[in-house]
């Protein structure tokens, strides 16, 4: 059937591991070795490398059956211009699709596995095969939808960054953070590792370890019971967010009462650095997209006006 649709889809691909080791060591045979000398192994990288192509071909055969594809490699995001009628395809790993939304504004997004016996893919619901369907529905807005809040950092310079899991606001490296840290109505000066700011969808993860490691650590210290279980989950629509600063220092300079909160519109989240360098927020766990945060600069964390979309 002849491409007939007059909106755009966008493919969203990614390296596998072995261009990424290509890339680094500019052959095959290289890489190989390298990863064997290491005592891996490397049919597991040429099986991931085929089933994850082979994947790319039938996706992107079957969405060029029904409208106009561009394939998208993940380093072009930041930098791409998404039309507003424009229908996302992601292939697959949950953290793809994750970094592709918080570029978007509304635009649908449908999740794709190219390798279920791999990847779980909690936000990867359809496969190559279901997918002929789906995309119909999805270009007819016939699918339900599920809507994914966003945090947002906002700075005195101008700049801005989303996060559809969480921000990071700290040091590039294994040094301690200074700020002044603003939440309802209260401040306090603060050394730390950093801060990380969740969002629902984020909170199963990263914000989910913080909470464990402090109730373990009260646990062992005889502080709660051992028995005691702590669920910070919560909805990924969610009108607010979730903040935890990282191994406070208390000195006679800095304070470590205000550790924990949520943020809201009504009650932001506001950082101001005092690191000379090498401060910064990134999000997603996407160190290498970063803003600079370093002395003098003011990040205020808010509930992003926009959502994402994701096709269910």
């Amino acid at each position: 059937m002849p491409a007939t649709d007059e909106r755009k889809i966008i493919l969203v691909v990614r390296p596998t591991r072995l261009d990424e080791l290509i890339a680094r060591f500019n052959t095959v045979q290289q890489a190989q070795f390298y990863v064997e000398h290491l005592g891996a192994d490397f049919s597991d990288y040429l099986a991931e490398k085929k089933r994850y192509e082979t994947a790319i071909a039938e996706v992107e055969a079957s969405l060029r059956a029904v409208a106009r594809v561009q394939r998208l490699d993940r380093r072009y995001l930041p930098n791409f211009v998404f039309g507003p009628d424009d229908v996302v395809v992601v292939l697959g790993q949950d953290g793809l699709v994750a970094n592709t939304l918080k570029y978007l504004d509304g635009q649908p997004v449908l999740g794709v596995n190219p390798d279920p016996m791999r990847w779980d893919g909690l936000l990867l619901p359809f496969n190559p095969k279901s997918l002929p369907k789906v995309i119909g529905e999805a270009l007819r807005n016939k699918r339900p939808i599920k809507r994914v809040s966003m945090a947002k950092a906002t700075l005195n310079t101008g700049a801005v960054i989303h996060a559809v899991n969480d921000l990071f606001i700290g040091p590039q490296s294994h040094v301690s953070a200074r700020y002044l840290l603003q939440a309802d109505e209260r401040e306090e000066r603060q050394s730390s590792s950093g801060i990380i700011v969740s969002t629902g969808m984020g909170s199963t993860g990263w914000l989910k370890s913080l909470y464990s490691g402090c109730l373990g650590a009260a646990s062992a210290l005889g502080l709660e019971p051992p028995e005691r279980t702590i669920d910070m989950s919560f909805a990924w629509d969610a009108d607010y967010l979730r903040y935890f600063v990282r191994e406070p220092f208390p000195s006679r300079t800095t304070g470590a009462t205000i550790v924990a909160g949520l943020v809201s519109d009504t009650r932001p989240l506001t950082i101001v650095s005092e690191m000379p360098e090498h401060g910064v927020i990134f999000s997603d766990g996407i160190e290498a997209d970063f803003l600079e945060f370093n002395a003098g600069t003011r990040a205020v964390v808010t509930v992003a006006e926009r959502q994402g979309s994701l096709v269910v």
